[in-house]
C-alpha cells in the first residue's frame, strides 16, 4: 500500500500566521485570504464605490505587508482595521480636495447576491441615512461593528478602552432608536 506524504499542518490562528508571514512573504497570502472580504466590505460601506473600495482594500493590504515586520503584540485583525480606518480617511480627505461633482445615484455592488442587493438597497440606504445623523466617532464605531469586529478589537482600532467602546456603543444604539422613532412618527403623521 502506498504511503501518503506527510503534510505540514496549516496554521489556523492569526498569531501563528503573522509569525510565519514576518519571515515568509508568501505566508501573508493566508492572512490576505482570511480578511480581504471583511476589509473590502468595510471600505465599501465607508466609501460607497466598488472601485474606491477595491483601491482602498489594495492599499490596506500593501501597507500591512510592508509594516508587518513592525507589528508587535497587537492582534492582527484590529491592527489591519486600524490601517483600513486610516486609508478610508485618506480617501475622504482626497475627495474633499477635489472639486465636488453633482452626486449621482448610489451604485450597488454588482457582485452581490439578490438577497444582498435587497439589504444594500432600501435597508442599506436607510441605515446609511441614519449613520449620517451620528457624530463621526459613533459612525466609525458602528461601521467597525458592521465589519464584524469585536468590542475589544474596536477598542484597539480606535485607541480607546473596552469600557469606553461599550458605553459609546450603548449611546449610539440609544441615539439610533430615538432617531428611528422620530422618523416613524413623521411617517405616521404623513399617512
Amino acid at each position: 500500500m502506498p504511503t501518503l506524504p506527510l503534510q505540514t499542518p496549516v496554521a489556523t490562528d492569526d498569531a501563528t500566521l503573522v509569525a510565519r508571514a514576518k519571515h515568509d512573504r508568501h505566508a501573508f497570502a493566508l492572512l490576505y485570504q482570511r480578511y480581504v472580504a471583511a476589509v473590502y466590505q468595510y471600505c465599501y460601506r465607508r466609501l460607497g464605490s466598488k472601485e474606491e473600495a477595491e483601491d482602498a482594500t489594495s492599499q490596506v493590504f500593501a501597507q500591512a505587508l510592508s509594516a508587518l515586520p513592525r507589528l508587535g503584540e497587537q492582534p492582527f485583525r484590529a491592527w489591519l482595521f486600524t490601517i483600513a480606518l486610516h486609508v478610508v480617511a485618506d480617501v475622504h480627505r482626497s475627495r474633499a480636495r477635489l472639486t465636488t461633482l453633482p452626486e449621482t445615484e448610489e451604485q450597488i455592488d454588482p457582485e452581490l447576491t439578490p438577497d444582498q442587493h435587497l439589504v444594500a438597497g432600501e435597508d442599506g440606504r436607510f441605515i446609511r441615512m441614519l449613520l449620517t445623523h451620528l457624530p463621526a466617532e459613533s459612525r466609525r464605531l458602528l461601521e467597525l461593528r458592521l465589519a464584524g469586529l469585536t468590542d475589544i478589537e474596536i477598542a484597539d482600532v480606535l485607541g480607546k478602552s473596552y469600557g469606553a467602546v461599550r458605553v459609546a456603543q450603548h449611546r449610539t444604539v440609544v441615539r439610533l432608536r430615538a432617531l428611528q422613532a422620530t422618523i416613524d412618527e413623521r411617517e405616521r403623521g404623513n399617512a
